[in-house]
């Protein structure tokens, strides 16, 4: 095991961390990639063993996949490889053909990545697999507005098939529509700015009434691990990512998640975000997220250790099975976007202070900061102060 390394791609984001100490402290040896070590916090971790400064993968993928392939071959043995982003986890996908030779990676299917994060391609499987997913419209379809009245009903909403940039260029991964005319609109937008997108039902229900299905697939595509958590705050809110999150145990996701993941013939970590229909209390697909999630340190301290359950299985170990059957009460919180989030909570009246701040002493695992590996804390406030200072 110790001839494997473990190359981590990204090292800008606490995903990227989590992963780094994961593996870290289980003996591993972790390189860890990014293209710009001045923002990158996670390589001042104690556990990363090796830094690598290679090519922009958004500027110039070839020139990153020569560096990755000349890396490889310097190895004695085959590094376990590890997205850290949708990106990432697609560019792997893009190149597995190639990369293959050199690195071991959980999914052997190219292809299928792409197919489980595109919004699109991910509703025709649901569709194919029985997997419950809110109604969906293609908004490229010359006969959206007949269809959308035939099948949906105002408030939908407008969401884009590749989420890759469009929060950052819009503040919001999507737009809740009440209107023919705002619809019209808002496609007209996002099209000149290059996204395709889809209208969707709106399903009812607050933040709180998102669920997660977390699970490994062994290299048969058998579900051998698996959790559920329990989203109670995110930012953006009422449409982002988990900053407030708990273990909660739901079966009913499991008997979903499962037999969907293993029927499309999926391997290694998958994460497939629910949403609870406030008046019907039946669960839809909203989207699968095929790298690591941003809260795998709970689930770590919950008791599955995902990425090095993917090492260990990819360098020819036994991994076994294991279900967080029950209610551990342990949460996680990203505080700087969870203080962020609970300010737009409040002014918008949809959380009360009381209900916020009393949350603040449950039993949580942070996002960065850790006595254990201080360092990227320290530097991660390092570059939030520098930031604010260029500004």
């Amino acid at each position: 095991m110790a001839n494997h390394k473990a190359l981590v791609l990204g090292g800008n984001y606490y995903i990227g961390l989590s992963i780094v100490r994961c593996l870290g402290k289980k003996g591993v040896s972790v390189t860890l990639y990014d293209y710009d070590e001045s923002r990158a916090f996670a390589m001042h971790s104690r556990y990363v063993q090796e830094k690598l400064i290679g090519p922009d993968y958004n500027k110039d993928p070839e020139a990153m996949l020569e560096f990755l392939i000349d890396y490889g071959k310097q190895q004695s043995e085959k590094p376990v490889l590890f997205p850290t982003t949708d990106t990432l986890a697609l560019y792997i996908d893009r190149y597995m053909d190639l990369l293959k030779d050199y690195y071991l990676i959980t999914m052997t299917e190219q292809g299928l990545w792409q197919k489980v994060i595109d919004k699109d391609q991910l509703y025709r499987l649901a569709e194919r697999h029985q997997m419950p997913y809110p109604i969906t419209l293609s908004a490229q379809d010359p006969e959206l507005l007949a269809k959308l009245h035939a099948n949906l009903a105002y408030p939908v909403i407008l969401k884009p098939v590749d989420s890759m940039g469009f929060v950052s260029r819009f503040r919001t991964k999507l737009f809740i529509i009440h209107s023919d005319e705002e619809l019209m609109q808002k496609i007209q937008m996002t099209q000149n700015a290059g996204y395709e997108m889809v209208v969707q039902r709106f399903i009812q229900g607050f933040d709180d009434h998102m669920y997660t299905f977390d699970a490994y697939l062994d290299q048969n595509s058998k579900v051998t691990h698996w959790m559920t958590g329990h989203k109670l705050r995110q930012f953006p809110i009422n449409f982002g990512a988990s900053t407030y999150i708990r273990q909660e145990y739901v079966p009913r996701l499991a008997e979903l998640g499962i037999p969907f993941l293993q029927s499309i013939g999926f391997k290694g970590f998958a994460e497939i975000e629910f949403k609870k229909d406030a008046q019907t209390g039946e669960f839809f697909l909203i989207e699968i997220n095929a790298r690591t999630t941003n809260f795998n340190a709970m689930i770590e301290k919950v008791g599955i250790n995902m990425p090095y359950l993917a090492y260990l299985e990819l360098t020819g170990h036994e991994i076994g099975q294991k279900v967080i059957d029950y209610d551990s009460h342990i949460y996680f919180q990203y505080l700087k976007e969870d203080l962020v989030a609970m300010r737009d909570y409040y002014r918008t009246g949809q959380l009360s202070l009381t209900t916020m701040i009393k949350s603040l002493f449950n039993r949580k695992v942070g996002a960065i900061w850790s006595w254990s590996d201080p360092l990227p804390g320290f530097a991660y406030c390092y570059q939030l102060i520098a930031h604010r200072f260029k500004k």
